[in-house]
């Protein structure tokens, strides 16, 4: 229930008191609480999809108007529509196409910013982190954590496309970015490609390696074809009516999100299963990697196919249903909102 209108008289008296405050640099709280602390989430995102057949002749020609040397590194952001200009995807994640060309490198550098990387189309590209390289495969997760030196570079024969997933709203907010550029244009390798996925990703550890939680993983690829044998493993039964058959990646070392900011999960829909709508307060960018069918996001619907991207923002309900076997890939801030005790899902 509205409390009464206050009469003319006492809505100037408190104009006057509000003007006066304001030159103190106050401001009342009982103007604003309703906004401050709202009965639910009001995310200002909204819902989209980028279907990538529509948008990979644009990011094509990103490659014929600047050099990856040039740019430093040739992204278009996927900007939410409802925060144009503000590079973010969601309140609190960035996300964008990167293209590598034949021959090119994207010079080494480093950032406190964390970032995922999820490769779409094209081969012969490889990523380089703190000295040891990855072969970049479709359908790949790799992961350059928070101040690792990485470049990327296209030893193939044909352009190469990935997602690129940062938490740059996340430390922009905290006023905790900074960011330096190697003076060599690529690493020289320190290590053979499958070190760290040997040394860190096969249930052992090396014998002194002693992890903090937060710490992120050094196993920075985790390959589409390990996905894709975990998820069919597991597809066995009804699938969870929410969510199919999802799992999520870890840090094997500590069972915690791979990176601290953060969150990636790889869910399976059986042909013809229609998920039941489920929400949550980690706004969440989707990605289908094999597959297709329908999304109804709150109360907007798409179809979608291999490679189209589509946001769900906080506590808007997500329901799926796909026309064949699918493979979907998501990340969110949900590692964030779990340390902060905020995180909450409900399954309608």
């Amino acid at each position: 229930m509205h409390a009464a209108k206050p009469p003319p008289d006492a809505q100037r008296e408190r104009a006057d008191y509000y003007a006066r405050i304001g030159k103190q640099h106050m401001t009342p709280l009982w103007e604003v609480l309703g906004a401050l602390v709202p009965p639910q989430p009001r995310p200002l995102a909204q819902a989209a999809l980028w279907r990538y057949a529509e948008l990979r002749d644009s990011v094509l020609e990103a490659g014929r108007l600047i050099s990856a040397e040039e740019a430093e590194r040739r992204v278009l952001i996927l900007e939410n529509p409802a925060l144009r200009g503000q590079s973010c995807i969601t309140n609190t994640l960035y996300a964008g196409l990167q293209l590598i060309l034949p021959g090119e490198v994207a010079p080494a550098h480093r950032h406190t910013q964390s970032a995922l990387r999820l490769v779409l189309d094209g081969a012969g590209a490889y990523t380089a982190v703190d000295g040891e390289r990855t072969t970049m495969r479709r359908g790949d997760f790799i992961i350059t954590p928070a101040w690792t030196w990485h470049d990327h570079g296209n030893l193939g024969s044909e352009p190469v496309v990935w997602l690129d997933g940062l938490d740059i709203p996340i430390v922009r907010f905290l006023d905790a970015g900074f960011a330096e550029k190697s003076e060599a244009q690529t690493q020289q390798p320190l290590r053979p490609e499958g070190d760290a996925l040997a040394r860190y990703g096969s249930n052992m550890v090396p014998v002194d390696y002693h992890p903090a939680v937060a710490e992120p993983t050094r196993v920075f690829v985790y390959p589409f074809e390990t996905t894709q044998a975990a998820l069919l493993g597991i597809a066995h039964g009804a699938p969870d009516p929410h969510h199919g058959f999802k799992l999520r990646y870890v840090n094997p070392a500590t069972g915690a999100s791979p990176m601290p900011t953060i969150g990636a999960f790889a869910q399976r829909l059986p042909a013809g299963f229609e998920t039941r709508a489920v929400r949550s307060t980690d706004g969440t960018v989707v990605v289908c990697l094999e597959g297709g069918g329908e999304v109804r996001v709150g109360d907007r619907d798409w179809r979608f196919q291999e490679n189209d991207v589509f946001v769900v923002p906080s506590w808007q309900a997500l329901q799926l249903r796909a026309d064949r076997d699918s493979v979907l890939f998501s990340f969110s801030d949900r590692p964030v909102q779990q340390a902060l005790g905020l995180w909450r899902e409900a399954r309608l």
